[in-house]
């Protein structure tokens, strides 16, 4: 008998974009802002600590998701809380704790987001969402994420303090970003690729200005709300939406 594993179509585990997709990664993107400041600030563990922590939780996540052999809603948005929890983290760390700044981490972590697109597409050919399979594509994919990730934290505070916007004026900003690229891919022909890499990149500073927002003292622009509090009621907000809206695997080649 011929061994035919090797012609078997490898299986897409990241999901299609819809608007939903979008809807959950804000609101991801958002609760790793507040769950990142719980741990590091309100129960005062420190942002390196806080770094160990969720870094830990998500290479063992990313392990579990090249290991899984389908899309499992559940563990995609695990894995992306855990990036986003732990590039909120990683980027104080640098831009407080080392004493890079704002300006200096968004500049090396922009770098960085760029560098891993640029290795991923050399080594595989393609960066879309629709052709990541194989663990060679979603090690490079989750490499990518948490990079920019990281990118957004550190590019939403210097809006919302080197660039004097404040949190709502970042959030707003960074919202008006994102309308610029849905005209753009709704009334143009612009590369597709390029717009979804720059509108999953804008959505995480819009996410953490808003977490800032609603956690941060009311002397610095925020609301001063619980941060446990808020995290929580974003974490069932987004376990409601993983549970109730449609979700499918990408397709191959579309």
């Amino acid at each position: 008998m011929v061994d035919q594993s090797h012609s078997l179509p490898t299986a897409i585990k990241v999901p299609a974009v819809t608007l939903g997709f979008w809807i959950i990664k804000i609101l991801a993107t958002t609760l790793g802002e507040t769950a990142g400041d719980t741990v590091s600030m309100s129960w005062d563990m420190g942002y390196l600590v806080g770094t160990v922590i969720f870094g830990a939780a998500l290479l063992l996540l990313v392990m579990i998701q090249i290991r899984a052999a389908q899309f499992r809603p559940w563990l995609y948005w695990a894995t992306i809380i855990a990036s986003t929890t732990a590039g909120t983290t990683l980027a104080d760390f640098a831009t407080r704790s080392l004493g890079i700044g704002y300006t200096g981490g968004s500049a090396v972590l922009l770098g960085l987001v760029l560098l891993s697109l640029v290795v991923w597409h050399r080594l595989t050919g393609s960066i879309s969402m629709d052709n990541v399979a194989g663990p060679k594509s979603e090690a490079l994919y989750w490499t990518t994420i948490t990079f920019s990730q990281t990118l957004g934290t550190a590019l939403g505070d210097w809006a919302a303090d080197t660039g004097g916007l404040g949190y709502l004026g970042g959030a707003t900003m960074f919202g008006l970003g994102l309308i610029v690229l849905i005209g753009l891919w709704r009334f143009t022909s612009v590369n597709r690729v390029f717009l979804f890499w720059a509108a999953f990149i804008l959505t995480r500073p819009l996410g953490a200005t808003v977490g800032d927002f609603l956690d941060k003292p009311l002397a610095q622009g925020g609301l001063d709300l619980s941060r446990p509090l808020a995290s929580l009621v974003l974490a069932l907000a987004i376990a409601a939406l993983i549970q109730f809206l449609p979700q499918r695997a990408a397709t191959k080649g579309h």
